[in-house]
């Protein structure tokens, strides 16, 4: 049975060292996690298996990794100076403030029940930054809140250092921060949080089918490679269109709470690259773009063959990191009743994405002969280079695999006395606890194909 709450995952992730508070030694602060030894772990396998996925599967999309800290007079020309705002009320009662579009009622406070609500004001979600060294505290740049409008910036240069024809990709994964009213859901909605984006460059007469090509993708993506259930989510398009959109859908997957938004698949028309152009008078641009005298390089795209010379379309994909964790472990998370008032919570993970693929395990603590033929095995399983590998040495062979249940370790192999006579130890499965007995000779091939099925 999947998690009920996300209070479940909270206190897993605290036990078994996924995620801690973040500065929590002072009270900790709003919106703000650290992820623990288990935690980054299994934020890189996901990570992973998107840049597999993305890049490393196809022929057709560029990595990129660009600045945090990003000229101010990019979110100027891409909407977000002006227009990256929540609306934000303020009860007069208690000086709570809210979100009005995340509000339960919006006639009345969410905390006092107070009907004296101010009006609403944009809240301007971007971080500001005062820079340099003669700074006088004026904001001059910002961190970014979301890792595409660097992309497009470097649209230019990834075709020029390595030229693809139409359609092609740019990804990015990072860090991306933006100033929320009201962080909520543990890490579902943070101020500081991981996306992974991609934005695929098509023709204009192209944009549809691609649109179409991508929602398929990644929907099949969280199904195949995160082993979230075809029935768990699901394509909510928008109702309303932002201001650079053609078209938008969200895959959404269904949290204890409800469905909510888990990745954005967005038709961006031109708007993106026709925004950040020099030149744009020479340009057909379809989509509303404010008028740019700054910039210094076209990002436009000419054709080998016809030498037309035009600004592309962009079809976006945007997941969170953060939120394709929260929803991989509540999907895993598992409580089985094992009869004799016994039970266990186990983290069904699907083998490549679990923070540890093997433990090593001797059954009695500081027996030299034992430790020593662990350690080998330990050490053979590291040269495989598929994860981390982990050695326990404390002697409770039945902690040791309720702990490992609970970070999601697919296998334990345990050395006892029978292996100092015929070099055989047991292999534990994970879901199923089952056991069986192989040569110590045969456990990189078992644990490789545990790992890799």
């Amino acid at each position: 049975m999947p998690a009920k709450t996300v209070n479940d995952i909270v206190a897993l992730c605290k036990r078994r060292g996924f995620i801690f508070t973040g500065s929590e030694i002072y009270g900790g602060l709003g919106g703000a996690y650290d992820y623990g030894p288990y935690g980054v772990e299994l934020m890189k396998n996901i990570r992973d298996a998107w840049w597999n996925a993305m890049i490393y599967s196809r022929n057709d999309v560029e990595g990129l990794d660009a600045a945090l800290i990003s000229n101010r007079l990019l979110w100027k020309y891409s909407g977000h100076e002006a227009g990256f705002s929540d609306p934000l009320v303020e009860c007069k009662k208690c000086g709570t403030r809210m979100r009005q579009d995340k509000m339960k009622d919006t006639s009345k406070c969410d905390n006092c029940g107070s009907t004296e609500i101010t009006e609403p004001r944009a809240y301007q979600l971007m971080m500001g930054l005062s820079i340099g060294a003669t700074s006088d505290g004026a904001i001059n740049a910002y961190l970014r809140p979301e890792t595409a409008t660097t992309t497009y910036t470097n649209f230019k240069n990834v075709l020029d250092a390595k030229p693809h024809k139409l359609p092609f990709g740019i990804a990015q994964i990072g860090k991306a921060f933006r100033n929320e009213i009201s962080p909520r859901g543990f890490v579902f909605r943070m101020r500081e949080f991981e996306q992974a984006e991609l934005q695929y460059f098509v023709r204009p007469d192209q944009d549809e089918q691609y649109h179409k090509m991508w929602m398929d993708t990644r929907l099949a993506w969280w199904i195949n490679e995160l082993g979230i259930p075809a029935e768990k989510l699901r394509f909510m398009p928008h109702e309303k269109l932002a201001h650079y959109a053609k078209a938008a859908v969200d895959i959404e997957y269904e949290f204890p709470d409800g469905f909510d938004e888990v990745e954005g698949i967005h038709n961006r028309q031109d708007f993106d690259l026709g925004s950040h152009t020099k030149s744009q008078n020479e340009f057909e641009i379809h989509a509303n773009v404010l008028e740019n005298k700054d910039s210094t390089t076209k990002l436009s795209y000419s054709d080998p063959q016809t030498g037309e010379n035009f600004i592309p379309y962009v079809i976006e994909t945007a997941m969170g990191v953060n939120r394709a964790m929260l929803a991989v472990m509540l999907e895993a998370y598992t409580e089985e009743d094992l009869g004799d008032g016994k039970s266990r919570t186990v983290l069904k993970l699907k083998p490549k994405l679990a923070p540890v693929k093997a433990a090593v395990i001797p059954l009695a603590r500081n027996v030299p002969e034992l430790l020593e033929i662990a350690t080998n095995i330990e050490n053979d399983l590291r040269k495989l280079a598929i994860g981390r590998i982990e050695l326990e040495n404390s002697g409770n062979i039945g902690k040791n695999y309720r702990r490992h249940d609970e970070i999601g370790t697919p296998v334990c192999i345990t050395v006892d006395h029978q292996t100092m006579e015929d070099n055989t130890v047991t292999l534990r499965h994970r879901d199923s606890m089952a056991q069986e007995r192989i040569a110590i000779t045969d456990v990189p091939r078992r644990v490789l194909e545990i790992v890799n099925g």
